[in-house]
């Protein structure tokens, strides 16, 4: 005959409860305090509670382990604005990342001139 160890404490052994059960005690859990908040509000006169409420439903870092995303649904034009302003915020940082590098150039040259000036030279020959 098969023996089946149950864990002694609530907390014991949680992690090894199949997918579909750690969702159901989490979904169950989530709606207890949910409950429990809806109760509260109601009784309260000011807002004193809300940062009480916060820190509820703040998950710890421990239960996302293993979570994966596996779509992430963006309308076409949030996403086309949000490039476009990337792309907007790129050309001041470009020009002062120029800046940057002509002046540690200029500062090179300046404190070691016997390093190797080098110069690229195009032309391009007359048509005639």
């Amino acid at each position: 005959m098969a023996s089946v160890d149950f864990p002694l404490m609530a907390d014991e052994g949680a992690e090894d409860l199949p997918r579909t059960l750690r969702r159901e005690r989490d979904a169950r859990e989530r709606a207890k305090r949910e409950k429990e908040a809806k109760a509260r509000s109601a009784t309260l006169t000011h807002d004193f509670g809300a940062s009480d409420m916060r820190e509820e439903t703040v998950r710890p870092i421990e239960d996302a382990a293993g979570v994966s995303v596996g779509r992430f649904d963006v309308p076409f034009g949030h996403l086309m604005a949000f490039f476009m302003k990337a792309v907007l915020a790129a050309i001041p940082a470009l020009m002062l990342l120029g800046v940057i590098l002509w002046v540690a150039g200029a500062l090179l040259k300046a404190y070691y001139p016997e390093l190797v000036h080098m110069q690229i030279l195009i032309s391009f020959p007359k048509a005639g």
